[in-house]
C-alpha cells in the first residue's frame, strides 16, 4: 500500500513539474514583419487564467511584484501576467470588469474619445466553457451564465477574421501595444517590444497567430510578467491585471 502511495505522489509531482515547466516556457520572443514581439500561449481549459485589481485592503495592486507576493503568501505562484484592460486615473476599469464571478463595473457602451471608443471595442471573458474575445455588443447578446472573469477594452484588433476597418497600414501612430486573441481553447497574449501601429499589431494576431478575434488591451502602459524570460516590467501603476496562476 505504501509503495502505491509513493508511486501516486511521484506521478502527481511529475505532473505538477511538467505543468510548471510548460507555463514557464509559455512565452517566446518572435519577429514578425520586421518588428519584435513577445507572445504567450495558454490553454483556456488547462490553465488558471484570472483577473486581479485590488488586494485584501481594497487597494489596487498596481504592479506585478505586489500581486506575486500576495499570491505567494496564499500558497500560489504567478506564472504570467499582463496589464488587463484600460482604466481611469484612480485605476478603476474603463468598462466591464468581472473578478471571481463578481461584476464591479458594468459594460461601457458610451461614445467618447480615445482608443477605448474606437468602435467596435470588445470583451475578453473567461467562462465555464472556456474563453472568448468578442465585440461588446455581442457580449451583451451572449448572456453568459455566471462568467468567472471579464474585462472590456478597445478597439477590437481582429473581428471574425478581418482587421478592424479603421486601421491604416501606413499609420504613423506608433506605440508599445499589448492584446489578447482567442482561437478555440488557445489563448494568445502578445506585447510589442518596439513601437508599432494598430495595423501591424492586429496583423500579428490575424495572420501569424491565426486568431479570428483579438482585442487591444492598452498602449503606452503595456507591461509583461514572464519569469521564464526574466521579465517583470515596471512603470506607471496599473489597473486590471490578467494573470495565469499555479497552485
Amino acid at each position: 500500500m505504501r509503495f502505491l502511495f509513493i508511486i501516486f505522489t511521484t506521478i502527481l509531482s511529475a505532473i505538477g513539474c511538467a505543468q510548471s515547466e510548460a507555463q514557464a516556457n509559455a512565452c517566446t520572443d518572435i519577429s514578425y514583419m520586421d518588428a519584435n514581439y513577445t507572445v504567450c500561449r495558454f490553454d483556456a481549459r488547462a490553465d488558471r487564467i484570472k483577473l486581479y485589481l485590488k488586494d485584501a485592503s481594497n487597494i489596487p495592486y498596481g504592479n506585478f511584484s505586489k500581486l506575486a507576493n500576495a499570491l505567494e503568501m496564499d500558497g500560489q505562484i504567478l506564472s504570467f501576467a499582463m496589464n488587463g484592460g484600460m482604466y481611469h486615473q484612480d485605476r478603476s476599469p474603463a468598462g466591464l470588469y468581472i473578478e471571481e464571478g463578481r461584476q464591479t463595473q458594468k459594460i461601457n457602451t458610451n461614445d467618447g474619445p480615445g482608443n477605448f471608443h474606437l468602435l467596435p471595442n470588445g470583451v475578453f471573458v473567461v467562462h465555464q466553457g472556456g474563453a472568448a474575445v468578442m465585440q461588446s455588443a455581442q457580449y451583451l447578446l451572449a448572456k453568459f451564465p455566471n462568467p468567472a472573469f471579464a474585462t472590456q477594452s478597445g478597439p477590437m484588433l481582429v473581428i471574425d477574421g478581418k482587421l478592424h476597418p479603421k486601421f491604416d497600414a501606413n499609420s504613423t501612430s506608433l506605440n508599445i501595444r499589448n492584446g489578447v486573441g482567442v482561437d478555440g481553447d488557445k489563448i494568445f497574449f502578445a506585447i510589442s517590444n518596439e513601437k508599432v501601429n494598430f495595423h501591424s499589431f492586429a496583423s500579428l494576431f490575424k495572420d501569424h497567430l491565426g486568431t479570428p478575434n483579438a482585442l487591444f488591451l492598452d498602449g503606452a502602459v503595456s507591461k509583461l510578467y514572464a519569469p521564464g524570460l526574466k521579465r517583470n516590467d515596471s512603470g506607471a501603476p496599473m489597473g486590471p491585471i490578467i494573470a495565469v496562476v499555479e497552485k
